[in-house]
């Protein structure tokens, strides 16, 4: 008699992965996950490990867990993997101060965001 178990959002042949609280601002984030939106596992793996920007690496990370999510748990063929979605989202500001003149101070926010990648395999009829 206990609670009911929450449907999935995610179809049989796609994986999630999640990062919680990225130390950089979602804009910023979100030009990363622009990159890989749409392109298969292996060339998503390729563009962030020569990509320049800092956050890279932590999405990487997320890319190389969903692709394990996958294979691991839905056992999908790592091959045929693509990236569905990358979607970025906000999460905490931490608000800090810094002093100026005259016995002043100014705000400096200092965000956090969230990152979700879902990889899915690509049908044979889907050719992109």
């Amino acid at each position: 008699m206990g609670k009911q178990a929450k449907q999935s959002r995610l179809a049989k042949n796609e994986a999630l992965a999640k990062a919680r609280s990225l130390r950089v601002s979602p804009r910023k984030l979100n030009l990363v996950a622009q990159l890989i939106r749409g392109m298969s596992a292996k060339e998503a793996l390729a563009q962030l490990k020569f990509n320049r920007k800092a956050i890279a690496k932590d999405v990487l990370k997320v890319v190389e867990s969903a692709i394990a999510n996958a294979e691991n748990n839905q056992n999908l063929d790592v091959d045929r993997l693509y990236v569905k979605e990358a979607t970025v989202g906000k999460s905490i500001v931490m608000k800090r101060f810094h002093t100026r003149a005259r016995g002043r101070a100014a705000g400096i926010k200092k965000p956090f965001s969230n990152i979700t990648v879902v990889v899915a395999e690509r049908q044979d009829e889907e050719k992109a």
